[in-house]
């Protein structure tokens, strides 16, 4: 310890022994999915041992809702255990003499729970998982998907507000693995656990975490959301780390987006709309209300036949076939759309305002982990060019002396 406070690395003490973890400092927010990433050997498997108190931090504090589970009996630690923390295991880790509904609640006979209620919280659980109706099977008769389930159901079950889990959906082949991801995903927003996942996966981390902590030779070299390990790596090991990931299940339209230049309020009538067009050299642009409120599009031709005709109403030409985005829409679900649709596509809030605009090339920018040159980006369209500077100037002026 004295030695790596002096700046020794954990390569030139190998003789002394092996600094698992060296200077883990954070914290886990309630109702998070905390991930932590890295390569076999980065010290990840040991910290979540010490989170639970199977092993002792050699220095340092581990605080469990307010209780150093460093400094306690092992009879107090194992009620903290009991009542606030459950394990999910990489191997499973089921009792084979026992069903899948005992499994299930061994937890809560553990606890004294009567055999009743075990019963029925078991089964509810099991139900969640996707198991119901396989209670009364034995381990040896399920997948190794299945077998998992279980694992995670024995843990839901004992209802504690902690979960830790180790490489847990690592021994799954693929598309098991995928689906116990979405799974676990779907039961956090419904149950809103705090969760600690270790993984060597970085597209699990990535589906998975709420933040992320990306480990190398025992140290935490950063710690921050999915957006901002890929984003903004902390050093080369963490740019290399992520530098195959499948962005397109990480990167989400709000962080991608561009701020809409182009937009006019339904308020201000086919006059102003028309001028703001032809002074941004655009065809077409977003529409809001006084409170910023997604109404739709306005094309050029459409405005200006509103101007040669006197009228004042611009809701009468405003278009709806474009479907706003959420901020929260991953990017591999919007490509189809950018296809299809001739402007960049709009980004409303929960509220309905316009906060940002998707242009295909930003979508194209995003893949590639190069920078987007739009800047503010115009709503443009592509097919059709804008109506001539001229002839819009022209239909304006024609307006306005007639209205002079």
């Amino acid at each position: 310890m004295k030695r790596l406070k002096s700046g020794k690395k954990r390569a030139e003490l190998t003789a002394l022994g092996t600094a698992a973890v060296i200077d883990a400092s954070f914290d886990v927010k309630k109702g998070e999915i905390f991930v932590v990433m890295g390569l076999s050997g980065s010290g990840k498997s040991t910290l979540i041992r010490t989170l639970n108190g199977l092993w002792a931090p050699t220095q340092g504090s581990v605080v469990v809702g307010g209780t150093d589970i460093s400094a306690i009996s092992d009879k107090e630690l194992r009620k903290v255990r009991q009542e606030k923390i459950s394990m999910v295991f990489q191997h499973f880790a089921l009792l084979p003499h026992r069903t899948v509904l005992e499994n299930a609640a061994y937890a809560l006979e553990i606890q004294g729970v009567a055999k009743a209620e075990r019963t029925a919280r078991a089964e509810k659980v099991l139900s969640m998982v996707g198991l119901g109706g396989w209670g009364e099977k034995y381990p040896s008769e399920l997948s190794g998907g299945m077998q998992q389930r279980v694992g995670l159901a024995r843990a839901l079950c004992a209802e504690t507000d902690i979960l830790l889990m180790d490489e847990a959906f690592s021994a799954l082949d693929p598309l098991i693995r995928r689906e116990m991801q979405e799974q676990l995903v779907v039961l956090q927003a419904e149950l809103g656990k705090t969760i600690v996942f270790i993984t060597h996966d970085l597209n699990e981390a990535m589906f998975l975490g709420d933040r992320i902590a990306v480990m190398r030779d025992g140290e935490i070299v950063q710690i921050g959301t999915p957006d901002e390990i890929l984003t903004n790596p902390a050093n080369d090991y963490v740019a290399q780390f992520v530098q195959d990931v499948d962005r397109t299940r990480v990167l989400t339209a709000g962080v991608v987006m561009e701020p809409p230049l182009a937009v006019v309020t339904i308020s201000g009538g086919p006059r102003n709309a028309l001028r703001t067009m032809r002074d941004l050299q655009v065809s077409a642009a977003f529409v809001v209300d006084r409170r910023r409120k997604y109404q739709g599009i306005v094309r050029d031709r459409d405005v200006m036949a509103q101007v040669e005709k006197r009228a004042t109403d611009l809701a009468a030409v405003v278009r709806n076939g474009i479907e706003p985005v959420s901020p929260e829409t991953a990017l591999n679900d919007l490509f189809g759309r950018a296809v299809e649709s001739p402007i960049p596509l709009p980004v409303v809030d929960d509220d309905g305002r316009l906060v940002g605009a998707l242009p295909r090339v930003t979508l194209l920018a995003a893949l590639g982990n190069v920078p987007s040159t739009t800047g503010e980006f115009p709503v443009v369209e592509v097919a059709v060019a804008p109506i001539p500077e001229q002839m819009v100037t022209a239909a304006l002026a024609q307006y306005e002396g007639v209205a002079k």
